[in-house]
């Protein structure tokens, strides 16, 4: 088949969008393009590995190297605040259980997004895709790469903060470089993932072990109980409601497998056995980090330190030292890699559903990756750094995150029963998404009541996306003039990014169509 017409048919193969822009304004393709075979789709590259390591190198970011501190100022002591890092741990280990039935229920990449599409309807999908492309994952991105910035100029200017400018162009350069790394091979971008989620790791592992050292010295005075459970302060419900927050806050990530399910290898196998084994692995770090950080410093100098992990290197690692600030930018490195991979699908995905413009849908046609879902993802994120208080944004981020998951979890019991014989490889009790609904709604309610200005602007923030949902989205009969206009654009964008619609692609063997309603004995009979 000649290169056009694969390009004409991937692009005529797109339903949902109203313009569809020819390949006949595409720019020709190479000759060595007119004798491949393969399909212009997205690959299924992502293995076990390789999904374990975006779950925890996107759990795991600079959190714990610089401020798990959050947790310890609400709940006023130190027994208190691991027990509150376990119950995270737990409650995350809940949802994650709803999510891997949701994954396989319905195996669309977008995760949150996809499910709350297919149960609520197009509304309230547009609201959850709103407030993520606006705000949240720009948000993190930009957080998460000037705080690796920060620690890379660090030793260029010890005796000052960095400045304002320089942590701004190395953030840039950051975006920019793993923006190309992800745009020209998805292999490259699960490797990066692979490489540094097994470096912070091995960072944390070393804290353990050092702690583990201490402990075995006789130097763990703030863990004994009679001390761990000494309250320098006696928590509120609202106090203890945001420690809990802050612990929940720290395992956030969780989720973003799901956002990429149409590209790994077998995921209704590879999905659960990936949550199944990172929501542990990072329980058992995050709290075994935290009781080493306990054995060398007190409760007073863990809150007042603005970097715990560097703390923790000057007091017990000394010449080695310089591991743990290094080991905070090899983090953030590997947590900009992992967001900017799973938010691009997300672009994507509410693309392909028509809520976002077509060009977000369009694959390369020589790498097949999301190339306009990335460089949206990239320049939103520059934009928040730039213009936005990006510190005060990350609050609502996290009242936004947060929501987005009990909405989510409360579609799986609303699908159960809209669609109770639905096929489901993996079918959780309802026991379950109930409890982490109780512990959501209890979170919740008392971050209105300690947090209101906070949670009302994130829900503004939120609902800010009714009017453009019904004026971008609803309104079908658009001028011809503004339908000519995006049409152009879209042309515009494939020229540039020489991308075109993905071409269907031949579903797993052992995946079954997910809108499809199949009893037990249709089971059997197969």
């Amino acid at each position: 088949m000649a290169v056009e017409n694969q390009l004409e048919n991937s692009s005529k193969s797109s339903p949902g969008h109203e313009q569809t822009a020819t390949t006949q304004h595409l720019p020709n393709a190479t000759a060595s393009a007119d004798s491949t075979t393969e399909k212009v789709t997205l690959k299924k590259e992502i293995g076990l590995v390789s999904a374990c390591a975006i779950i925890i190198g996107n759990i795991i970011g600079s959190g714990i190297f610089i401020s798990p501190k959050g947790v310890l100022e609400h709940s006023g002591s130190v027994g208190l605040a691991l027990i509150i890092w376990v119950i995270g741990g737990g409650v995350s280990a809940l949802g994650s259980l709803c999510y891997a039935e949701l994954g396989v229920t319905i195996p669309k990449s977008g995760g949150d997004y996809s499910y709350v599409t297919e149960i609520f309807g197009g509304l309230a999908g547009f609201l959850l895709l709103w407030s993520a492309v606006l705000i949240m994952y720009p948000t993190s991105l930009a957080v998460i790469a000037l705080t690796f910035s920060n620690y890379v100029l660090q030793p260029v200017f010890p005796e000052c903060i960095p400045p304002y400018d320089a942590t701004r162009v190395l953030s840039m350069v950051c975006l920019f470089l793993l923006t190309w790394v992800n745009s020209t091979s998805v292999r490259w971008a699960t490797r990066i993932q692979d490489i540094f989620t097994a470096g912070k790791l091995l960072a944390l592992g070393l804290i353990i072990v050092v702690g583990f050292m201490q402990i075995f010295k006789g130097n763990y005075e703030a863990l004994k109980p009679s001390n761990a459970f000494n309250f320098w302060m006696t928590p509120t419900v609202g106090q203890l409601a945001l420690a809990f927050l802050q612990g929940s806050f720290a395992f956030s990530g969780w989720n973003f497998l799901n956002y990429v399910t149409e590209e790994l290898v077998e995921p209704r196998r590879n999905l659960p056995r990936a949550i199944f084994i990172s929501i542990p692995l990072v329980t058992f770090v995050y709290t075994f980090t935290n009781i080493a950080y306990f054995t060398a410093m007190t409760p007073e100098e863990l809150m007042s330190s603005n970097a715990v992990a560097v703390t923790f290197g000057e007091k017990l690692l000394g010449y080695f030292s310089w591991i743990m600030p290094v080991s905070v930018a090899l983090s953030t490195f590997g947590g900009i890699n992992g967001y900017l991979f799973t938010s691009s699908r997300l672009c994507f995905s509410g693309a392909r559903e028509g809520h976002l413009p077509s060009l977000l849908a369009m694959i390369h046609f020589k790498y097949c990756t999301p190339v306009p879902a990335l460089l949206v993802c990239c320049g939103a994120t520059i934009i928040i750094m730039l213009v936005g208080d990006t510190y005060t944004l990350i609050n609502y981020v996290s009242f936004i995150n947060y929501l987005c998951y009990g909405v989510t979890i409360m579609g799986l019991i609303v699908l159960r029963f809209k669609k109770p014989k639905m096929f489901r490889p993996i079918k959780v009790n309802l026991i379950v998404p109930i409890t982490y609904l109780i512990f959501w709604a209890f979170l919740l309610i008392f971050s209105f009541y300690s947090e209101p200005v906070v949670c009302g602007v994130g829900l503004i923030i939120i609902l800010t996306g009714v009017p453009v949902f019904f004026l971008a989205v609803y309104w079908r009969n658009k001028p011809k003039c503004i339908d000519r206009f995006f049409e152009s654009m879209t042309i515009c964008g494939q020229k540039v990014c020489y991308v075109v619609y993905p071409q269907p692609s031949i579903p797993d063997d052992d995946l079954m169509p997910y809108d499809t309603e199949v009893t037990e004995n249709s089971l059997k009979k197969q």
